[in-house]
């Protein structure tokens, strides 16, 4: 897992925005805080609570000045889909292949909900350089999820 003090890994995906564009890490990076929501699949219950809840929090995160982004192994065909189901403002980064997810050790099995190769749900807060001042992964993704007022703590002091 990527722990704080790390330089998050960059990466080049595809981001569901309503269409789907490139989506560069560190292009995003430098505009202030930027939050990066990791989650095992679109339209799963748990998910869906997370990424509703995150949508609930997102003027308070904005407000401190974050940008927030959420990554899983759905096509970013399925994240559109997911994010106007959910009515989601925020843009949902796709990594079908799993290199994102493995390389920042996130990668889960859920074979009872048929994913392989899933991210497990964590967050991370990057400041302006890249560097994680703040890493949440859950030990049961099926049944946690972040502090969602710690995640605004860290997000101010980042």
């Amino acid at each position: 897992m990527v722990s704080e003090g790390d330089s998050a890994p960059d990466f080049t995906r595809k981001v569901a925005t309503g269409d789907t564009e490139e989506f560069t890490l560190s292009e995003r990076t430098g505009d202030g805080p930027l939050v990066l929501a990791s989650f095992p699949g679109a339209f799963t219950p748990p998910c869906s609570n997370e990424m509703v809840a995150l949508e609930d929090h997102l003027d308070d995160y904005e407000d401190a000045g974050a940008t927030l982004y959420g990554l899983s192994a759905d096509s970013p065909f399925c994240l559109n889909a997911f994010r106007d189901e959910q009515d989601l403002s925020f843009d949902l980064v796709s990594d079908m292949s799993g290199d994102v997810i493995e390389e920042y050790g996130l990668s889960m099995d859920a074979p009872d909900l048929g994913l392989y190769g899933a991210a497990n749900r964590a967050v991370y807060v990057l400041d302006d350089s890249g560097t994680v001042t703040y890493a949440w992964e859950a030990d049961d993704p099926a049944e946690e999820e972040p502090d969602y007022d710690e995640l605004l703590d860290a997000i101010e002091s980042a």
